[in-house]
């Protein structure tokens, strides 16, 4: 259940205490708790000085039996002038009046805390407290913004905060050390304090610190903050559900391999059950590369081939592959394949065992381009030389056949082709750095 409430939910939050339903009956038709009803009644109601239709607002317990008339509270600036006879009591004499004693309705500081549903509403002088669907929302809202912009706090805090440290500051003391005198003085952590400073918010500045000024800030990497909407329906838990519908189809892992940081990269795909990779090469680690290569791919295989390749494609948690409806829909509709080319899945977040098959296979082009070797200097031909030497390397698994080999049985020699695979003799095959150099 979400704490937070919509405008539709205060719309009718403020319909419901107008019927003078309990907290507990509105809680079980907004599906909330009814401490978080009345949390929300309390923390947005807005107080009204409206009087009743012919009187004005007014919360003296004398108002009915007061017998002052105009302008005498008012003197000069009485608004009733020449209408003597008119009782104070119906203007807004609470405010000059020095026999004016407050009345409070109780029905403000109990359940339900507000006037909505109030049977006297309209016959009632006093002060009100009322729930307004509009100004919450918007009263909410503002709140939620306030508590987002940094720091808050007031300017007599800031004053006070700065009286302390900037003589302290000027004499030679350290923050720390300032910090660790006058604990109970500052009421705020240390990293407020620099924090504040760093805002320019007190009349010290880091120039006067000697040893801030000297250290170099750490640089921060930008994070790229993935939208989850995109793994709904595409967790490994659906991957297993799908397979167990379908336990014939063919699984696809793809995953990325990283040369130095910002530089080259490669896109791998892996066909699980030939160990056939694809391996691809791409100037940055982007979303757009990926699809970019898919549809590549699609135009070289046509329709019906790649569907038939790719059914269903498990890969990991990475930026580059946060777009999976690019990748499952092609650009445009063939007459007999429609948009849909393929299934995209997500591995859990830190289980790379669940694509174990092509993470082993990745330890095949470490032998060729060990970690932390730089990719900038490769073109697409050499890993397509490089792929080619160990997709015609034999496997155990595979009964000392090579994934080239099975690859063919399964889809004919003219799929390699237009994947742009070429065998290589078992003697030839070179598994070292110097490949490359070649």
């Amino acid at each position: 259940m979400s704490n937070y409430f919509t405008y539709e939910e205060r719309l009718i939050l403020q319909k419901l205490l107008k019927e003078g339903l309990s907290f507990k009956k509105i809680a079980a038709q907004l599906h909330k708790d009814p401490s978080t009803i009345s949390r929300e009644v309390r923390k947005y109601a807005i107080p009204l000085a409206t009087g009743k239709p012919g009187y004005s607002f007014n919360s003296c317990r004398k108002r009915f039996t007061c017998k002052i008339k105009a302008p005498a509270l008012c003197g000069k600036d009485c608004t009733r002038k020449g209408s003597s006879n008119v009782s104070c009591r119906l203007c807004r004499c609470n405010e000059h009046c020095t026999d004016f004693i407050e009345e409070v309705c109780a029905v403000r500081f109990h359940v339900p805390y507000v006037c909505n549903g109030c049977p006297t509403f309209d016959k009632c002088t006093l002060l009100k407290s009322f729930y307004d669907a509009e100004k919450a929302h918007l009263n909410a809202h503002q709140r939620i913004c306030d508590a987002r912009c940094g720091l808050y706090t007031s300017e007599e805090e800031i004053a006070r905060l700065n009286s302390i440290i900037t003589p302290l500051v000027k004499q030679g003391h350290s923050i720390h050390e300032i910090y660790a005198n006058h604990r109970d003085e500052l009421m705020c952590s240390e990293k407020t304090i620099y924090n504040y400073i760093d805002d320019c918010l007190l009349d010290v500045r880091n120039i006067d610190l000697p040893r801030k000024v000297r250290f170099r800030a750490r640089r921060k990497k930008p994070e790229f903050k993935v939208d989850k909407g995109c793994r709904i329906d595409r967790t490994y838990k659906d991957f297993e559900a799908f397979m167990k519908k379908h336990p014939d189809t063919p699984v696809v892992q793809m995953d990325s391999v990283i040369g130095e940081v910002g530089g080259k990269c490669l896109l791998t795909i892996h066909f699980v059950e030939s160990s056939l990779m694809l391996a691809f090469l791409r100037d940055a680690n982007t979303s757009w590369s990926v699809i970019d290569i898919f549809n590549q791919l699609d135009r070289r295989l046509g329709g019906k081939l790649f569907n038939q390749l790719f059914p269903v494609i498990l890969t990991d948690n990475g930026s580059e592959f946060s777009n999976p409806k690019k990748l499952e829909l092609r650009e445009q509709a063939t007459a007999s394949y429609g948009f849909h080319r393929t299934r995209i899945y997500y591995c859990d977040a830190g289980c790379p065992h669940q694509k174990g098959a092509i993470e082993v296979n990745h330890e095949l082009i470490r032998r060729i381009l060990p970690k932390g070797s730089s990719f900038d200097n490769l073109t697409q031909a050499d890993v397509n030389r490089m792929m080619d030497h160990i997709n015609s390397y034999k496997r155990k698994k595979l009964n000392d056949r090579s994934p080239y080999e099975t690859f063919s049985f399964h889809y004919g020699e003219e799929a390699l082709k237009l994947l742009g695979c070429t065998p290589v003799a078992p003697e030839d095959i070179i598994l070292r750095p110097t490949l490359l150099k070649k």
